[in-house]
């Protein structure tokens, strides 16, 4: 096999793998979730009806907690139980807080921004108001700051001179292009900083 030939397979094989590979570690994750979840509850029955019976008992309890006025007593009273246990308050109201910032009727990260982080260089980040009125702080906002690639971000207090409304993008699509570090979510062929 010639030099041209090797190099040549090789790069073919370097391109297969980065094809397959994010198909492949989709699958086996999801293959493994739906394993885990599965075997949860149920281990001996049929495939799949231990996934079905949590999917089935979630929606159940949704609908309960939404529909009827006893389940929103019961989803109320234990809100406020597990908001005043010592030791479990902390985690449940992150846990709750974190969700209720991308989900439900509290959404937090909806206001997508750039900020202005150090005028000598003019250098920008995308982030999402969180506060747009801070005590003792005025003509000042909060502003969360994704990392890339991370569940983690920094929240920084800026001026409202120093933000600009992120317009050529959905919040959906500021928080892909923050957390895939640019690469996603905003499009090549037009100026995000607009």
């Amino acid at each position: 096999m010639s030099k041209r030939m090797f190099k040549n397979f090789i790069s073919t094989f370097i391109k297969g793998i980065i094809v397959l590979s994010p198909l492949l570690l989709t699958g086996y994750i999801l293959f493994w979730t739906f394993y885990a979840l599965d075997t949860l509850i149920f281990k001996d029955l049929y495939p799949g009806f231990g996934l079905l019976f949590i999917i089935g008992f979630i929606t159940f309890a949704g609908y309960l907690s939404t529909r009827f006025m006893v389940g929103r007593w019961v989803v109320k009273s234990m809100d406020k139980l597990l908001s005043r246990t010592p030791g479990v308050k902390l985690l449940y109201n992150a846990i709750k807080d974190i969700l209720n910032s991308f989900v439900g009727d509290d959404k937090k990260f909806e206001e997508a921004v750039w900020v202005n982080v150090d005028k000598t260089t003019d250098v920008w980040r995308i982030g999402f108001i969180t506060q747009t009125q801070i005590k003792d702080m005025e003509h000042m906002v909060a502003v969360y700051l994704p990392h890339a690639y991370a569940i983690s971000g920094w929240v920084v207090i800026v001026p409202k001179t120093a933000i600009k409304k992120v317009t050529s993008m959905t919040a959906g699509e500021a928080m892909k292009f923050a957390v895939s570090g640019g690469v996603t979510g905003a499009s090549s062929n037009s100026s995000v900083l607009v």
